[in-house]
């Protein structure tokens, strides 16, 4: 596959759950490099696109990894195949260590441990505390490190600055600011400050289905844009969060 190629294209996804769709049709690629953010107001079904990806959830449809079909395989297969996931709850183990969450996680010989600490320094600090001690900050960098301790092919990362301190925020987008220079990344971020430091592109989805497709920048630096796809008024560039389905600005 060249550098060109899509690393993932998702063509007609379909997917509901306890019988109820959310995810109506959504078809979108991702390139091998960079990072594409998928955007859109609340309820609209990013993470559900992220979960069905994933095979977390009932789907139809094709997913394409690297021009290999994965959407008939279980999730651990997909998992197997280099599709890394932090999820929007972060999920850590609580009453486990930072050290035994990362070596759960790793599925290599050869796990990348120096690039974890490289971007987590304070999670080697902290490898003997419990993961349910640390901070909600802290715990989103568990999340991502056990994602990224593994030579992943793409990485889906859902709403990783959620409830975070402004401190805390450019800390976790610095590390996947420097996380995509060695993985491509799909980003759920509701945060625009952050999409506008790391996007190189974005997909809109509303309702379930993807509705735009552009450089991140192109959509944010258009106010008229910005409103019309995530419900935010502005008259210059794009404020830091996303309106709700009602258009109630997101604290």
């Amino acid at each position: 596959m060249s550098d060109e190629a899509p690393i993932l294209q998702v063509r007609g996804l379909r997917a509901w759950i306890a019988g109820q769709q959310v995810v109506e049709d959504v078809s979108f690629d991702v390139p091998a490099r960079g990072i594409t953010a998928v955007l859109g107001r609340n309820g609209v079904g990013k993470t559900s696109t992220l979960r069905a990806i994933m095979g977390l959830i009932g789907r139809r449809g094709e997913v394409r990894l690297g021009g290999e079909r994965i959407d008939r395989l279980l999730t651990h297969r997909i998992v197997q195949r280099g599709v890394g996931y932090v999820p929007e709850d972060r999920e850590v183990f609580a009453g486990l260590t930072v050290a035994e969450n990362l070596a759960l996680a790793e599925r290599t010989r050869a796990p990348r441990r120096e690039l974890v600490a490289e971007l987590f320094p304070d999670l080697t600090r902290r490898a003997q505390q419990r993961a349910g001690t640390l901070s909600g900050g802290q715990q989103q960098m568990v999340s991502i490190a056990r994602a990224l301790i593994n030579d992943n092919r793409v990485l889906l990362v859902d709403e990783p600055t959620k409830g975070l301190a402004p401190k805390v925020v450019d800390e976790v987008a610095a590390a996947l600011e420097r996380a995509a220079h060695t993985v491509p990344i799909v980003l759920v971020e509701q945060n625009l400050q952050v999409v506008r430091r790391l996007a190189d592109r974005a997909v809109v989805i509303a309702a379930g289905r993807v509705v735009h497709t552009a450089g991140a920048a192109e959509i944010l630096d258009d106010p008229e844009l910005t409103r019309r796809l995530l419900g935010v008024h502005t008259d210059g560039p794009a404020p830091a969060v996303v309106a709700d389905a009602a258009g109630k600005a997101q604290p």
